[in-house]
């Protein structure tokens, strides 16, 4: 891999992350045309990297909204809606987890190019979004643009509501199924008011994100060999780079785009991508 290719992933992968589009499957699919040969393994490791930038962007976007919820949970102000907040967010975690504990080997085996795959997956991804358009935003939109009756009222996030959008996360480990899109669609379909869920979406991929990256830090200081030498430090530098520059400028869209009801346009996307890559 050299520093275009890197920049080019960078560049998938900050767009990908929040987008509901499939930040790994895009990645695959971009490996496949750039003709990168990586590993299952050395695959997982460089994608580690890019998600953590893509985390760090959701930091640096929603600052505001990040460090009172620090603030409420390691002060322990345990009357705090904040640190209600969070420990939802800990329960999102629960499923991706334990999923990582015990089923990583299993999931490395699906990172490896199988566009086959990807493509299913990304139609699957088209079917969830279309779904909470149509059963949930649209009859939505259209009850308030003609002064109806709501026909369901939307509400905050409830811990069973966390649990059941971390599940759509752990699912969503696969390639070509979007995190985002699984869990910010499995959030609507709950009836969870649109300005809240998409932060939420992006809040609750920091904890088994950096989860994971603690992991390989553990592993590197056992003297394993998952530094990425075999990539270079230049292209891990810029591949990280890009996806925190453009995560910066996705995350804000996207959560525009949430609040707005417009992600049905990105199912269409989704099913086109997915046909070419089953053709392909």
């Amino acid at each position: 891999m050299d520093t275009l290719d890197a920049l080019i992933l960078g560049i998938v992968q900050g767009l990908a992350e929040y987008l509901p589009i499939s930040s790994s499957g895009h990645l695959e699919i971009c490996r496949e045309i750039l003709g990168l040969e990586l590993t299952g393994a050395d695959s997982l490791q460089f994608d580690v990297i890019l998600h953590v930038a893509t985390v760090l962007s959701t930091i640096v976007v929603l600052w505001k909204r990040f460090v009172p919820l620090c603030g409420a949970f390691f002060g322990l102000r345990f009357d705090s809606p904040d640190f209600t907040y969070v420990l939802k967010l800990l329960v999102s975690a629960i499923p991706v987890g334990i999923v990582g504990f015990c089923f990583k080997d299993v999931i490395e085996e699906f990172f490896g190019g199988d566009l086959q795959q990807v493509g299913i997956c990304l139609c699957i991804t088209a079917v969830l979004l279309a779904f909470a358009f149509f059963c949930r935003t649209n009859p939505l939109l259209r009850s308030r643009s003609e002064g109806k009756p709501l026909p369901y009222e939307p509400h905050d996030i409830t811990f069973v509501d966390a649990f059941v959008i971390g599940l759509a996360q752990a699912i969503a480990v696969l390639p070509g199924l979007s995190r985002s899109g699984s869990t910010i669609a499995t959030g609507i379909m709950l009836g969870d008011r649109r300005d809240r869920i998409a932060a939420f979406s992006f809040f609750m991929v920091i904890i088994p994100i950096m989860g994971e990256a603690l992991l390989d830090c553990i592993k590197i200081s056992k003297g394993d060999d998952l530094t990425g030498a075999d990539i270079g430090v230049v292209p891990l530098v810029t591949g990280f780079l890009a996806a925190f520059i453009v995560g910066c400028l996705a995350c804000k869209w996207m959560i525009d785009l949430v609040s707005r009801g417009k992600l049905v346009w990105f199912a269409i996307y989704c099913v086109a991508v997915g046909i070419l890559c089953i053709i392909w």
